[in-house]
């Protein structure tokens, strides 16, 4: 396998229970503060009130308790639910990379959560009055029999107003075979068949969770530090912008990002590989720029597609969508691409979206 460790069995909650263990149980009850073992919720709710009849319901020092699915504790106001963010995707892409970095950036990771478990562990995080203001879930096929549950927890997520974002990790058929041929592990659900068999049910399984993922990372060409890098750029600054950019040139010639949501063609413009003094050179390079500005259509083509973003922008933020990944290309990726893609990412970065340039096949030739 190239960069990545390959996924390997949950170490913290497993599945081979109806529930995580006790041990992790008891744990993230420690975390939120929640009551030691044998005591239950109902328990100390029912010793707290106080209240008569047709009286708000009280602790022994008079505070009220919440009694409804407001989620609250005695003495406390209102409690802060916590950010969450799903990490989903591909056996093999990088969920076990993805994970440990936003651990080492302070967050509050559980790996292979049952799906039916994650408003539990919202609800514990809010009880922890700001212990746990951050929690990331690994949700995967070693999980499969509580998958279709996934879906209903994220509606159960929705009718609470909880704010979570679905990080998925894809890669190509090839990648993935190589990383499970290098560390001879079979995939999850090849059963009896071949390796291309489990990618292909995992695909499948994952199909509609994919469509509704707010940020896909394609880890078909990155190492470990480049998924790194790639998660740090989303997640480790302390404010949140309202949408972050991605701006990406290639080249056609090695095939369309599967990331992309949106992808623009520079080959109507002509190429300066013809042009013998400037072939050697990137869209980098002050001279390759100039020479592709030049040409009739390329400001222009800038300027309107600059403006069509802008109106892009307030449908994605209207939507609740804070990740876009805009791919631009030509023919190799090395010239127009490159010099639109640079001139594109300082549009936006001026109109105050913060914006990350990748040049994916810069070089290759």
């Amino acid at each position: 396998m190239t960069g990545y460790e390959q996924e390997e069995p949950a170490a913290r909650w497993t599945t081979d229970a109806e529930g995580p263990p006790a041990d992790a149980a008891a744990g993230a009850r420690a975390a939120a503060g929640g009551a030691p073992h044998g005591e239950t919720r109902e328990n100390r709710s029912q010793q707290a009130v106080t209240g008569a009849a047709g009286e708000p319901a009280r602790t022994e020092d008079g505070a009220e308790v919440n009694t409804g699915t407001t989620i609250e504790t005695a003495g406390v106001p209102e409690a802060a639910i916590p950010e969450l963010v799903i990490i989903s995707g591909m056996s093999g892409a990088g969920r076990s990379t993805a994970a440990k970095c936003l651990e080492d950036l302070g967050w509050f990771v559980v790996d292979n959560l049952p799906p039916a478990l994650i408003p539990t562990m919202v609800e514990l995080g809010a009880r922890s009055q700001g212990n746990v203001a951050r929690i990331a879930v690994v949700v995967d096929v070693r999980g499969r029999r509580f998958f279709d549950n996934l879906r209903e927890s994220l509606a159960d997520l929705e009718t609470k107003q909880v704010t979570r974002r679905i990080v998925f990790l894809e890669s190509s058929d090839d990648a993935l075979v190589r990383r499970f041929e290098s560390v001879r592990r079979p995939h999850p659900l090849q059963g009896d068949g071949r390796i291309v068999d489990g990618i292909a049910a995992e695909r499948e399984l994952l199909r509609e969770l994919r469509g509704d993922a707010d940020l896909v990372i394609d880890t078909s060409s990155l190492n470990v530090h480049e998924l790194r890098a790639k998660m740090d750029a989303q997640f480790a600054g302390e404010e949140e912008p309202e949408l972050r950019a991605t701006v990406m040139s290639f080249g056609f010639k090695y095939g369309l990002p599967v990331d992309a949501d949106l992808v623009v063609d520079m080959r109507f413009l002509p190429n300066p590989h013809w042009v013998p003094e400037l072939r050697q050179y990137t869209g980098l390079n002050e001279e390759v720029a100039a020479y592709v500005f030049n040409q009739p259509g390329a400001k222009e083509f800038l300027d309107r597609y600059a403006e069509l973003l802008r109106l892009v922008q307030t449908g994605y933020r209207r939507e609740g969508k804070r990740y876009v990944t805009i791919a631009v290309g030509c023919t190799g990726g090395k010239h127009r691409s490159v010099a639109m893609s640079e001139k594109l990412a300082a549009r936006l970065v001026s109109e105050g979206v913060e914006t990350v340039v990748v040049h994916r096949d810069m070089g290759r030739e």
